[in-house]
């Protein structure tokens, strides 16, 4: 049976998941690259700020914050 696939945000806190696509556009997908956010990357949800925007995960070691439209464009695969 094949993983389901979820944008990042849909994901409960704490879990970790797996980046399977990054729908956002050309220009901004450089910026998410340099910071080591790419597909096949594992990464975890942290928090949401209390009105919902940003998003914190952490990647690689390390929490990013993303704007929530930027984390509802990225897809993961939990890993279960």
């Amino acid at each position: 049976m094949p993983l389901t696939v979820q944008p990042l945000t849909s994901v409960a806190l704490g879990t970790k998941a797996t980046v399977a696509e990054i729908n956002l556009p050309t220009q901004s997908r450089p910026r998410l690259m340099e910071m080591g956010l790419l597909v096949g990357t594992s990464v975890e949800l942290v928090r949401f700020a209390p009105l919902g925007d940003p998003v914190e995960i952490k990647v690689r070691g390390y929490n990013l914050t993303l704007r929530r439209h930027e984390a509802e464009q990225i897809l993961v695969r939990s890993d279960n």
